[in-house]
């Protein structure tokens, strides 16, 4: 309910009258309200004929206590204490007070708030109203009252609205508390289970990346024992190669150190048989006949007074190269 003016008879007698702050004045004469509005602070008025009330224009709490209501089902609860935050803005006062009076929140909060609970309730049942949509029922209220005073009384803004738990019958409340705490156990059986379903999830995520870990553990070590094997038999592969390549060679070798000696032996010989054939060539007849040949082949003509000094006589030249064989023939005798 909004602040309430002094007695009306002080009211109607004082010339002085003060506006609290919060408020705005508003007057009636002769009983018709005046469109005159005062701010806070001291004014004069007409005693006896002018009659003034302070009207709130600023944020207030309006509680409407004991509301009876019947829910679909029948069962007759009640609402204690509802509060509604409001405010009645200033630019609107006149008009609002011209239409429903100083306690128009009486025709917009307090009777209008019965009624939507009542409607409200008639609508749901017990377990709805009690328990199920009770977390709704204060956006339901505001978006209600303040439907209607945009509607009629758009000086009037509604803020917030807050109910506060109805009152049921006993033996319903404590069916509703048995059942409150069988859900009760029942959840926190659930959470038990859902912790001891989470543990488990955990324990498997820890296994699968155990799993996963041990898995890239072995692949790891497969890849390296598979790179070390490929590495190995490259290695042995070139190994192998090499040892080929030395084997070739040595036997190259031996086919060109055979060869050589295979010539040097036949040279060998070849010589060996030249020498004694020429040993057995050298005989005085033989020289004999090479020394005449030689001296065919090199005779020169002289012309002239004088021949010159050195002559050979053919058989001095012959019994020469005999004595030479024989020395030759003994020498080899004695060197044998």
């Amino acid at each position: 309910m909004r602040n309430q003016s002094p007695s009306t008879i002080r009211n109607g007698l004082s010339i002085l009258h003060q506006v609290p702050e919060g408020h705005v004045g508003v007057y009636w004469r002769g009983g018709a309200l005046q469109k005159t509005i005062t701010d806070p602070g001291f004014h004069l008025k007409l005693p006896f004929i002018t009659h003034y009330e302070p009207v709130q224009v600023t944020l207030q709490t309006d509680q409407v206590r004991d509301i009876p209501c019947g829910t679909k089902g029948g069962v007759m609860i009640n609402f204690e204490k509802i509060e509604v935050v409001n405010r009645l803005h200033k630019d609107h006062v006149h008009d609002t007070l011209l239409n429903y009076g100083v306690k128009y929140d009486n025709t917009w909060i307090y009777d209008k708030i019965h009624h939507e609970i009542n409607q409200f309730c008639s609508s749901h049942s017990l377990q709805q109203v009690y328990i199920d949509v009770f977390d709704q029922i204060d956006e339901k209220m505001k978006d209600a009252l303040q439907g209607d005073c945009t509607r009629y009384a758009p000086g009037i803004e509604i803020m917030s609205v807050r109910v506060t738990k109805p009152t049921i019958p006993e033996s319903i409340r404590r069916n509703f508390e048995r059942m409150e705490e069988e859900r009760t156990k029942v959840q926190f059986n659930f959470e038990q289970i859902k912790c001891a379903f989470n543990v488990l999830i955990a324990i498997e995520k820890q296994r699968v990346v155990e799993k996963e870990a041990e898995t890239s553990k072995k692949m790891a070590i497969s890849e390296a024992e598979k790179i070390a094997n490929v590495s190995k038999i490259l290695m042995e592969q070139k190994l192998m190669e090499k040892d080929s390549a030395r084997k070739q060679q040595e036997i190259e070798n031996q086919i060109y150190m055979a060869r050589e000696k295979s010539l040097a032996d036949a040279y060998f010989y070849r010589v060996l048989k030249e020498a004694e054939a020429n040993k057995l060539k050298l005989t005085p007849q033989f020289l004999e006949l090479k020394f005449v040949e030689a001296i065919a082949d090199n005779t020169k003509i002289f012309f002239g007074e004088k021949i010159p000094n050195m002559f050979l006589d053919q058989r001095l030249l012959g019994n020469f190269l005999q004595h030479l064989s024989r020395n030759v023939s003994e020498d080899g005798k004695s060197t044998a």
